[in-house]
């Protein structure tokens, strides 16, 4: 089958596979959605993923300051044509209230990491130097180890967590991302 010029071209744009031996580009997108908060509406956005067979990287879901509105902060990665696709459903679905693509927009994101470490009297000056650095907190102190918690973009958390392999991690927790456009649009 052969492609003319503009489908060549649709298909790049949106990261396809053109040949037989190519591969798709898939990228990373973040996802707000607010809607209501009651049982299985939830569950609804995630099956919505699942049946399209998108990995989930991360999902971080709360209320916010009205109780019958929850936030939830989804990142996954796809073809652009893949998460155009997946906006449309979501903003489809009967819980949503509104989609938001906050990949190419101005953003904050941060993500919450709980890390626990062991530490002897030898290496214990320099993981609190470390933790100082990346302006992390100590939260737990056992004579087996410590918990550190840090906040930060996920490139901070993974830099922290490659530096602390050295001393041993026994247990890690991570919230996955939490965004938030940083230009209000009033109205919103």
């Amino acid at each position: 089958m052969t492609l003319t010029p503009q489908q060549v071209f649709r298909k790049r744009a949106a990261g396809e596979p053109i040949g037989p031996g190519e591969k798709s580009t898939a990228h990373r997108c973040i996802l707000a959605v607010r809607l209501e908060n009651h049982i299985g509406a939830l569950n609804r956005v995630a099956n919505l993923f699942s049946a399209r067979g998108f990995n989930l990287d991360a999902l971080t879901v709360s209320p916010t300051h009205d109780a019958n509105i929850s936030r939830l902060t989804i990142t996954t990665s796809g073809t652009t044509r893949q998460i155009e696709q997946t906006l449309t459903q979501l903003a489809g679905l009967v819980d949503v209230l509104s989609v938001e693509d906050l990949t190419e927009q101005e953003h904050v994101e941060r993500e919450l990491c709980l890390v626990r470490v062991g530490y002897t009297p030898d290496n214990r000056a320099e993981l609190m130097d470390l933790i100082g650095i990346y302006r992390g907190t100590v939260v737990d102190v056992t004579p087996e180890g410590m918990m550190i918690e840090l906040t930060g973009p996920s490139t901070k958390i993974n830099s922290f967590v490659a530096q602390m392999t050295r001393f041993g991690i026994s247990d890690l927790a991570r919230s996955g991302r939490v965004a938030m456009r940083r230009v209000l649009i009033y109205g919103d």
